[in-house]
């Protein structure tokens, strides 16, 4: 059964402002502050592509054919599910019950499960016929985002900005001191 997970909107911030990147390059006024802020979000998506979680709180959508046992909720740390909703047998929109279903939000990545003693309802047969909401990352504030994530972000935009006339668009920090700085936070697969 195929998962199609993906984001349904921007995050509520940056993990790092303007000013605090600015410190960082020890710029003046002559740099401008839509390449810089460019640059923060190059960096987080970066991040979170290379650790599989979600920095700051972002709402995330999950689509699938029917039901599964248990869906896995990717880009941890999840904060909350807003709903789950699927198309019953008759074709009709349905949106289930919050105390019909239980959040995993300790495991990494999160499960979403039925509620004890509860099933998955029934689905119409067609593509997408469930949707599961929810929201993912560290909390809304850039200071909820881990000091490593946040320093090896600083670090990549360093990078970014020093060679901001060559082709690439995403970091190339390779320095295993800095990657180093995500090992702790990389989703590894069982």
């Amino acid at each position: 059964m195929k998962a199609f997970p993906r984001r349904a909107g921007p995050p509520v911030a940056e993990p790092l402002t303007l000013a605090e990147v600015l410190g960082h390059l020890r710029e003046d006024a002559s740099v401008s502050d839509a390449d810089v802020l460019d640059l923060i979000t190059v960096a987080r998506e970066t991040c979170e592509d290379r650790t599989e979680r979600t920095m700051l709180s972002t709402p995330w959508r999950l689509t699938m054919d029917s039901f599964p046992d248990a869906f896995e909720l990717v880009q941890p740390p999840i904060i909350a599910v807003q709903s789950v909703q699927f198309v019953d047998e008759a074709g009709v929109l349905q949106t289930l019950d919050p105390a019909d279903y239980t959040l995993d939000n300790v495991s990494e990545p999160g499960y979403l499960v039925p509620a004890y003693g509860k099933e998955w309802p029934a689905t119409r047969n067609q593509p997408n016929a469930v949707v599961v909401n929810y929201t993912a990352g560290y909390g809304t504030l850039p200071s909820s985002v881990p000091s490593p994530l946040r320093r090896w972000m600083k670090l990549a935009i360093a990078d970014l900005y020093q060679n901001r006339g060559a082709s690439s668009e995403k970091p190339k920090v390779k320095h295993n001191f800095v990657d180093g700085l995500l090992d702790p936070y990389r989703m590894v697969g069982i």
